[in-house]
């Protein structure tokens, strides 16, 4: 019996797994898996140039190509549907004067008038600390930020801009400036640096505004510090396009 007895306890024991033998079976498990992923991805190539990897940054441009096209065929259609209204148009003078003064605050026209163009740029990515007491700069104190291109926006509105336009598009009430990484995604169109924005309004106003911005005033710091770009342009007398793309509202709808 108790030859038995020890037998069965030995087969139990034999059974029995140890913690550690499992943790290490599961990490040679492991690191045969990933070996295994790395090797029939890069197909003996270098994963960081596989060209492959840059199909998604591909699609990207094309669709933001492909917005920009949209927006320009909605404004020529717009504008069709406009000449139309007019053309049958039975409101008194007094109605078109409000309509106009609307379609004017909405951007959905061309706006002319003295313009002040900001320039915001990167800086070298193998930029130092121009100035002592400054440390050595990060990367993210290379690049321009959301936050940034959203100060030189609500500073030139806070100077009395009557229209703005970045890059090569017009803002409207709903216009969100938004950056993803070092790119600027503006109503469905991806950008690179650098930024333009360019503001129809008093120049001295919208130059004084500017100047006056906290957000801004910080931004400079690294100007100075690491060389971001910043410049500031009288451009004279320029039209802004009037804006193309979709007013439609989106929102959310609770389930039924």
């Amino acid at each position: 019996m108790s030859n038995s007895a020890d037998s069965h306890k030995g087969a139990g024991r034999r059974i029995r797994w140890r913690p550690v033998r499992v943790l290490t079976g599961a990490v040679f498990a492991l690191a045969g898996l990933i070996f295994f992923t790395s090797f029939n991805t890069a197909k003996g190539t270098n994963i960081r140039t596989d060209a492959s990897l840059l199909k998604l940054s591909d699609l990207i441009q094309e669709r933001s190509h492909k917005n920009g096209a949209l927006d320009e065929s909605n404004g020529s259609l717009r504008d069709d549907v406009e000449s139309l209204a007019q053309r049958d148009n039975g409101g008194t003078k007094a109605d078109q004067a409000r309509l106009k003064a609307l379609e004017d605050n909405a951007g959905t026209k061309a706006l002319s008038g003295k313009a002040v163009t900001v320039t915001l740029a990167d800086a070298p990515p193998d930029a130092t600390a121009k100035l002592p007491g400054y440390p050595e700069p990060q990367p993210n104190d290379l690049v321009i930020h959301q936050q940034d291109l959203q100060a030189v926006v609500n500073a030139l509105w806070q100077g009395g801009a009557k229209g703005i336009k970045v890059m090569d598009q017009r803002l409207i009430s709903t216009s969100a400036v938004r950056c993803v990484g070092n790119t600027l995604i503006l109503q469905g169109r991806v950008y690179s640096p650098p930024y333009k924005v360019t503001a129809v309004g008093d120049p001295d106003k919208l130059k004084n505004a500017l100047a006056a911005s906290p957000e801004i005033q910080n931004y400079m710091l690294y100007v100075n510090a690491y060389g971001l770009g910043w410049k500031v342009d009288d451009d004279g007398a320029v039209t802004l396009p009037g804006y193309s793309g979709t007013v439609d509202l989106h929102y959310a709808k609770p389930v039924e």
